[in-house]
């Protein structure tokens, strides 16, 4: 389907879609944070997929959407469930085990835009401007700018900087996989396939590696509530369908936005300190997302 290049026409979700997820994606770090105090990581990731598919399979039961004709789908939805959900999280929450600190894998991760960008003309043929370099250029400068100023880049372990690296390229391949193969289903068969898989990857290595003791406490509940519905529901749901409906690079552009928006949401809900310098560094990578977003066949 090709991009809609005006609000004419453009439905009312699509447009509330990049707010949306910024939102909802942002608070994951948030609630991501406070689970982690409570279960190891991979524990808390199956935790976390398998509770999204006790969400999930009675809906599959009760709505029988259509499920995927051709084998081909079939493993479209799985690789892209294997990159982003399983591969890119579950080494996300191995880099913090490792040491990592949020700040150091955050800006491993902000390169995301910058290596879609790269990669989407010989992927999917989409063309990536110099008004719209300009935009991820300032995006990502003002991302660094608030990690810089929040907290301490720690990379205290070679092995987690690594694994924080392959959550990257993990994410960008979900990202370019998803542009190029991705087929549009109804968001309860993708979710579920995608989630399944995720989750049959993620138990087994929770099941070696750790001891999978877990602190059943009101913040863990909360914590997975949001998680499951707000972010690996609805958040991943809107990103998917705004890679499918639009440029890859300017849908990217909205991660150089995260660790702004997380900063603002554990301040305002953790009371976390916002340092000064912050505030110019968010400005700045919405200035640069602005551009990024701007649709021009200059």
């Amino acid at each position: 389907m090709s991009p809609d290049h005006g609000n004419t026409g453009t439905p009312l979700w699509l447009r509330a879609a990049p707010v949306l997820f910024l939102l909802f994606w942002s608070a994951g770090f948030t609630f991501g944070k406070l689970g982690l105090e409570h279960a190891e990581p991979m524990t808390f990731l199956a935790m976390r997929y398998g509770s999204v598919l006790i969400v999930l399979l009675p809906l599959v039961l009760l709505m029988r959407p259509a499920l995927p004709t051709r084998a081909v789908d079939w493993g479209h939805l799985a690789a892209v469930g294997i990159l982003i959900q399983g591969i890119y999280f579950g080494l996300t929450y191995y880099s913090f085990e490792l040491g990592i600190s949020a700040g150091g894998v955050a800006l491993i991760v902000s390169l995301q835009p910058i290596l879609v960008a790269l990669f989407v003309p010989w992927t999917a043929g989409e063309q990536v401007g110099l008004r719209r370099w300009v935009g991820l250029i300032l995006g990502l400068g003002g991302a660094m700018l608030v990690i810089a100023a929040r907290s301490s880049v720690g990379a205290t372990s070679m092995i987690g900087i690594l694994a924080a690296v392959a959550a990257l390229a993990s994410i960008t391949a979900g990202t370019l996989y998803e542009k190029r193969f991705g087929v549009t289903h109804h968001p309860v068969t993708s979710n579920t396939i995608q989630y399944l898989v995720a989750f049959a990857l993620i138990l087994p290595v929770a099941m070696l590696t750790e001891s999978m003791q877990v602190e059943w406490v009101p913040e863990l509940y909360i914590s997975l509530g949001y998680l499951v519905v707000f972010n690996s529901l609805i958040a991943i749901t809107l990103l998917l369908a705004m890679i499918r409906h639009g440029e890859a690079a300017r849908v990217s552009a909205l991660f150089f936005l995260v660790p702004p928006g997380a900063a603002l949401i554990a301040w305002g809900v953790l009371g976390e300190t916002m340092p000064l310098l912050a505030w110019p560094g968010i400005i700045l990578a919405a200035i640069g997302v602005a551009i990024a977003a701007r649709t021009s066949r200059a």
